[in-house]
């Protein structure tokens, strides 16, 4: 099963998306946009800059879960991933995003 976008729009009237792996996990999660044409730019930004191993920025958060994030080329943040309990489910995490991302279907939720 291949991966996909899914393009929401939350209450608040702002867009994002996750990018979820073929098992239906989110593997990343985009900030979000004030328009569904600025989310549909991150998305095609995602495809571009996810196959760029140095668009992804490896951190560690406060609790020393290993977490990363996608930047663009002018170093915007695009996404970030979920905590993982090790570097290891971290990386294979990058590299989820990396195989799914190019051809990951869109699947538009918003009611437009």
């Amino acid at each position: 099963m291949a991966g996909k976008f899914e393009l929401k729009q939350g209450d608040s009237g702002k867009y994002s998306f996750n990018l979820k792996s073929g098992n239906g996990q989110v593997i990343l999660t985009s900030q979000t946009y004030t328009s569904k044409s600025g989310a549909l730019n991150g998305i095609e930004s995602v495809r571009k800059n996810s196959q760029d191993d140095a668009r992804f920025e490896r951190k560690v958060a406060k609790d020393d879960s290993p977490f990363f994030v996608l930047n663009a080329s002018n170093g915007q943040v695009i996404g970030k991933s979920q905590m993982y309990s090790g570097d290891a489910a971290m990386e294979n995490g990058i590299e989820s995003v990396k195989k799914n991302a190019p051809e990951a279907a869109l699947v538009d939720t918003t009611a437009e």
